[in-house]
């Protein structure tokens, strides 16, 4: 029967003797061992290993252990490695007529890990590692003897018992309170019946003002924290009667100032411009940055996960990139991908977190279609998602300035830098050809990358009633110098026509030998309107005077016939 037994639990019988200490193990939980006791050499102790001691185990392997091991020794020799597996030179065998049985309690701690580091992998030691009942030896050597004196015959001979109180583990008492019973259930639980459930588990019980004290049987060391003791409640009252209820609870939605635009309407803005949203890691390799030329003051991971997430990012572009390089790399011709997200920096005292908005995109400008020949992505393109999307501020005209010019990892002649008011915000334009092979990239990629802070501040609208009065268009073509910002050129005639401009816009661009060189002609469309009476051509002409005299002056700027 015996036999039979150990088959259906899955282990395989080897001799009486072995197999009455491995089904002691599972009746009871604890771990034993039975040695031959003529091979034993004196009394049998408990110590730690020696650095360098040998040891030839059961199963014939021979191991070197050092100070972290216990092993259970006689007078001579280590005979069987603590907690994981008896030694082969004092195993039990169909010769053996006396037995010492070996039933012990060590603490997880001094068992765990070391089966691993030998390579080892032990029922002992998946039991000890992970906590055995300390009253259990005493019991597991008198159900041994008990089924060896049946089964094999002899006689017993006497039970030493050898006790470290101050090592074994206390049974502590674990208070259970009425109310937080109530609330970690949602439900009541009447007092009587949670005595009677903690009684039912064995627990010494005593009532409190709050509640409960109660003391685990020590074969319960999972139970240390009242939520243990809750949750034997529950198991034992039933998951079933307790109702279920939907999770009540005040949600108190942020406060977004009111001269903020919400992250959400950005995102919103740039999807429908096409642009997908994504989420990369902030931790990136820092050769990655090196690359870039963006390692300047990265922070470093004290304990990373790997060498490619090293360090805290200092942009979101180079892992937008990345990103992007990956679609186009699975056969994706156009691709479009933005983040909001933070960017990092070791500052003086503190590291420091800067919100940013970031986009990447290459390929065609538009979707191929029938309407319209393809046409590969450029400056103005980028340019003009980025424009949407400050749009959302409610900006005046001209707050927002892009001024020729930005960092080293931007095309020279094709990026620019984001101004508003006496501030730089961000850059727009295309990665400098240097970095796009650097990073292996087949096709143009172009960017922009902005300060949250900046991207998001707006304007508070207010409402204002329409004119009553029609307006006005004049246009106007200037000649001047091909290095003036157009944003500067806008500012001037806004701030020389006043608040009778209510628009401004530029519909032509020319540049050719008959002008000269160096030069460009501009066309522009000016809106004007008083909101208090109707304007004649004679204020339309003063308008457009002030314009060109304030270009004529400040530009040296010529009204083209």
């Amino acid at each position: 029967w015996l036999k039979d037994r150990l088959r259906r639990a899955g282990i395989r019988p080897i001799s009486v003797l072995v197999d009455i200490a491995n089904y002691v193990m599972i009746e009871t939980g604890q771990p034993m061992h039975a040695f031959d006791a003529q091979t034993l050499a004196g009394p049998v102790v408990v110590r730690r290993a020696s650095r360098g001691e040998a040891l030839k185990l059961l199963d014939e392997r021979t191991v070197a252990l050092d100070e972290g091991f216990l092993v259970i020794a006689d007078r001579e020799k280590a005979v069987a490695l603590a907690g994981i597996m008896g030694g082969h030179e004092t195993r039990v065998t169909e010769a053996t007529v006396d037995v010492f049985l070996e039933a012990a309690h060590f603490a997880p701690a001094c068992i765990s890990g070391r089966a691993r580091r030998l390579g080892l992998h032990t029922d002992a030691s998946h039991r000890f590692e992970r906590g055995v009942d300390a009253e259990l030896p005493r019991q597991a050597i008198e159900r041994a003897t008990a089924l060896l004196l049946d089964i094999a015959g002899g006689k017993a001979g006497p039970l030493t018992e050898a006790l470290a109180a101050e090592h074994l583990p206390k049974r502590v008492e674990v208070t259970l309170r009425r109310e937080r019973l109530r609330r970690i259930l949602g439900h009541e639980v009447a007092d009587a019946e949670v005595a009677r459930i903690l009684d039912s588990l064995g627990m010494q019980v005593a009532e409190s003002a709050q509640g409960w004290m109660a003391t685990p049987p020590s074969a319960r060391f999972d139970i240390a924290i009242e939520e243990d003791l809750i949750e034997e409640v529950a198991r034992i009252h039933g998951y079933s009667r307790i109702p279920v209820q939907a999770p009540r609870g005040e949600i108190t939605p942020a406060a977004l100032p009111e001269n903020r635009v919400a992250a959400h309407r950005i995102r919103e803005q740039l999807a429908s411009r096409g642009y997908s949203e994504a989420i990369c890691y902030a931790f990136v390799e820092a050769e990655l940055l090196r690359t870039w030329g963006l390692h300047d003051a990265p922070i470093a991971l004290a304990n990373p996960l790997s060498a490619e997430m090293a360090v805290m990012r200092t942009s979101l572009l180079p892992g937008l990139v990345a990103a992007l390089d990956g679609n186009r790399k699975r056969q994706q011709p156009r691709v479009r991908l933005f983040e909001v997200g933070r960017s990092y920096h070791a500052g003086e005292a503190a590291p420091i977190e800067v919100e940013r908005v970031a986009a990447v995109a290459l390929g065609d400008a538009s979707a191929e279609q029938w309407a319209e020949p393809r046409r590969k992505l450029d400056f103005f393109d980028i340019k003009g998602d980025l424009v949407s999307m400050l749009a959302l501020t409610g900006a005046d005209a001209g707050e927002f300035r892009f001024l020729p010019g930005g960092p080293g990892w931007l095309h020279p002649g094709r990026a620019a830098t984001v101004w508003r008011g006496d501030r730089a915000v961000g850059w727009v334009g295309q990665l400098d050809p240097r970095l796009q092979r650097a990073l292996d990239l087949d096709d143009d990629v172009y960017v922009f990358e902005l300060e949250l802070d900046g991207a998001s501040r707006r304007s508070v609208p207010s409402a204002e009633p329409v004119s009553r009065f029609p307006s006005l268009r004049r246009d106007i073509a200037v000649v001047l110098s091909d290095d003036i910002p157009y944003a500067d050129i806008a500012a001037a005639i806004r701030a020389a026509v006043g608040e009778r401009l209510v628009d401004l816009m530029l519909f032509d661009r020319y540049a050719g030998p008959n002008l000269g060189n160096g030069v460009r002609s501009l066309a522009m469309g000016l809106i004007l309107q008083d909101r208090s009476r109707t304007l004649t051509d004679q204020d339309a002409d003063q308008c457009v005077d002030l314009a060109v005299s304030a270009l004529a002056t400040g530009y040296n700027a010529k009204l083209r016939g």
